[in-house]
């Protein structure tokens, strides 16, 4: 019916147009006949050049429409995915059934993806929850362990590679600078390490620092900031602590004070007054009206602590292992000093067994004051003691300048006197209007001995100061085998006293070594050898500490070179082995390498070698530094051979003849010691003259030339600023 239709209307005549609605009606018709003759001749031309396969309907799709000339509806016209023949009329799209579709297959699925998308997420987890757990439980102790060990082992490797005569022809690894390029980059690594750690690491950083002198100078430059002030924690983390440690009571109940200006009431200010790497300080008035410092461990101390020390002594056995030095050794003995120095009964233990043995000690009562301990206001993390006023040894110009106080007074506080009262009026007014908390300083600053223009000071002598020091020290040594370790300036308070004379304070008695008696008796001993150059006993004595190089250790002992050893002298040995025909850098290389021989010496035997050596060693490095420091105004090493020399006979384990020989070799030991005076008094009188160093300085100049044969730049200038 359709092709008729078609065939008849394309043999019509054509009518002329007319207007109106006919005209409009001819046009749309003729057009939509137009349209349709143009799709049936297309449809035989497919028709015609294809084969004769059928194509399935399902594989037909919408190819294009046209509109009908009645409707005006688009009408769908379908193709075939393939060329293929026509075979019957045309059908409407008809959804293929179920069975025509063929076999089912399975999706594809994304196994590998979905499973490292799952271990991403559970690794991500885990490094979350650890990062949190190790921050607020731990105080970050793992993330600072585990950056110790990257910077101890990029530390290590670069001088196992680059510690050479040459530097390495290498890209990137070699150093052209040389030796001193390596040691600074070094240096500053370790220092920002320390830094960066903070709590333990300041103390061993500063460790490091009273031993600089033996380090070369860019250790030294970069180590002389470890004294700064640590931060303060904030007065949030300071009442925690307070009441941690005493069963939930607040800081006002524990010590009675009032911050909004109670009548009856104590004070305390909430700024601390020192920070230092493991505790701040703060001040404060009890009602009482004494006045205290309250020493308070900051919080993190207790949680890093196990995980400082864990990373110590792995890094030393690295270290052990890597560069072949006998190290491992030393860590137990000291990890357990400095676990016990953060705990503040046994500061507190050691600070009342120091005050009674000064008490009993004739020469020193008077000259030496300890401030007593307030158990009932203390705790392992919290020590109360009396509070100082009194300048630092480093302060050399306020300690010599002249005295304006006033004839027969002395310093504030002196022999424990209680301090003249502050205007507490004024204070408890100011505490009532602050509405925030008055975080302001309130402690009386008492600089009338100053004068009125601030130009005066204790009118004090560095001899008598220096002297005190040394007995005291010296009597720890020799005498009472109780020895503080950490003598710096910063730990040392001086005053004066009524009769013009120093009073020397000592504080923070955390790190302590005990002798035993057996060990105390050797050391006296092996001192009064070395000043009367008997060098037996200096074997005998050595060899029981398990010693090799004897004149090594003797040399660092006197803090000079020992030149009484049967070859000729320490330095006189050691040059002999070197080659005048090598250059600098080969010649110091190579020092370096018998540098590092003669410390395996010194700790041969690991087993006999006595621990108690490190820390009584930096205990005479300490002091010798403080006397340079005020410009060797006293004869140090005859001084502590007196002492090691007057111990033998006054000790009272020794029986009554032993000591009576004793007493005449004291005798004649003190004869042969004032040939040293001597020698002190000449280079004394160089330095009035301005024409040379005191005898300590002169000592030092010749241990900086033996210590120059090991590429070692020794520097005593750590407490200077």
């Amino acid at each position: 019916m359709l092709r008729q239709s078609i065939i008849a209307a394309s043999h019509c005549p054509t009518t002329p147009p007319v207007a109106g609605a006919a005209s409009l009606s001819t046009t749309v018709a003729t057009r939509s006949l137009i349209r349709t003759r143009t799709y049936v001749s297309r449809l035989r031309s497919v028709s015609t050049t294809t084969s004769t396969t059928t194509i399935p309907i399902h594989n037909r799709i919408p190819q294009r429409f046209y509109y009908s000339s009645r409707s005006r509806r688009p009408t769908w016209s379908y193709g075939t995915t393939t060329p293929g023949p026509s075979t019957g009329p045309f059908e409407p799209l008809i959804p293929p059934s179920p069975s025509k579709l063929g076999a089912p297959r399975l999706a594809r699925s994304y196994t590998r993806t979905r499973r490292w998308s799952r271990k991403l997420l559970i690794l991500s987890t885990l490094l979350g929850v650890g990062y949190l757990t190790d921050k607020y439980v731990y105080a970050s102790g793992l993330a600072r362990s585990l950056r110790t060990f990257g910077v101890g082992l990029v530390v290590a490797a670069d001088y196992k590679l680059n510690f050479r005569p040459k530097p390495l022809p290498i890209p990137w690894i070699g150093i052209p600078e040389g030796i001193p390029e390596l040691h600074r980059r070094n240096a500053e690594r370790l220092f920002n390490l320390l830094r960066h750690n903070g709590g333990l690491y300041l103390k061993i950083g500063q460790a490091i620092a009273m031993q600089s002198a033996v380090l070369p100078p860019e250790f030294q430059a970069m180590f002389s900031r470890m004294f700064d002030d640590a931060p303060q924690d904030s007065w949030e983390e300071v009442e925690q602590v307070i009441r941690e440690d005493f069963g939930g009571r607040s800081v006002e109940e524990v010590f009675g004070i009032s911050f909004s200006g109670a009548e009856g009431k104590g004070v305390m200010e909430r700024t601390a007054r020192a920070s230092a790497s493991v505790a701040q300080v703060h001040w404060a008035r009890l009602p009482d009206g004494r006045e205290v410092a309250i020493k308070i461990q900051k919080p993190e101390i207790e949680r890093q602590i196990g995980w400082d020390l864990w990373a110590f002594k792995v890094v030393t056995w690295v270290y052990t292992w890597w560069f072949d030095l006998p190290l491992y050794s030393l860590v137990p003995f000291i990890s357990e000093r400095l676990r016990l120095e953060t705990d503040f009964v046994n500061e507190a233990k050691n600070s009342e067994i120091m005050r009674q043995l000064v008490e009993k000690e004739p020469s020193l009562r008077g000259r030496v004051y300890v401030p007593p301990v307030y158990p009932e206001l203390s705790s392992k993390r919290v020590l109360t003691t009396e509070w100082i006023e009194g300048i630092r040894l480093w302060d050399k110009e306020a300690m010599t300048r002249p005295w304006l106080g006033g004839y027969g007074n002395g310093s504030a506080g002196v022999h424990g006197a209680q301090l003249d009262p502050p205007d507490m009026t004024t204070i408890r007014s100011a505490l009532r209007k602050s509405t925030q908390g008055y975080t302001h300083m309130i402690k009386p600053e008492r600089t009338e001995w100053k004068g009125r223009r601030g130009k005066g000071g204790l009118g004090l002598s560095t001899k008598d100061v220096m002297t005190t020091m040394v007995d005291l020290f010296s009597a720890q040594i020799f005498k009472w085998g109780v020895v503080h370790c950490d003598p710096h300036p910063g730990n040392i308070f001086i005053r004066r006293l009524p009769n013009g004379r120093a009073e020397l304070v000592l504080i923070d008695h955390g790190l302590y070594v005990y002798m035993s008696e057996k060990f105390r008796h050797e050391y006296g001993e092996f001192w009064k050898a070395l000043m009367t150059f008997d060098n037996n006993k200096i074997k005998e004595i050595t060899n029981k500490w398990g010693i090799k190089a004897a004149d090594l250790f003797a040399s660092a002992t006197l803090l000079r070179p020992y030149e009484g050893g049967d070859d000729g002298g320490f330095q006189t040995k050691l040059m002999k082995h070197l080659d005048g025909q090598k250059t600098a850098s080969e010649r110091s290389y190579e020092m370096q390498a018998r540098m590092k021989q003669g410390i395996r010496d010194v700790l041969a035997d690991e087993d006999k070698w006595p621990k108690e050596l490190i820390f009584i060693g930096r205990n005479v490095r300490i002091v010798q530094g403080n006397n340079q420091y005020l410009g060797s105004p006293v004869n140090r090493i005859k001084m502590m051979g007196t002492w090691a020399s007057r111990s033998l006979f006054q000790d009272p384990n020794l029986p009554l003849g032993r000591r009576l020989v004793n007493y005449w070799h004291h005798f004649l030991f003190k004869c042969v010691l004032a040939l040293t005076d001597v020698a002190f008094y000449f280079f004394r009188v160089k330095q009035l003259l301005h024409r040379g160093g005191g005898m300590e300085d002169e000592l030092e100049a010749r241990m900086r030339d033996v210590a120059k044969e090991f590429g070692v730049e020794l520097q005593h200038n750590v407490f200077e600023g």
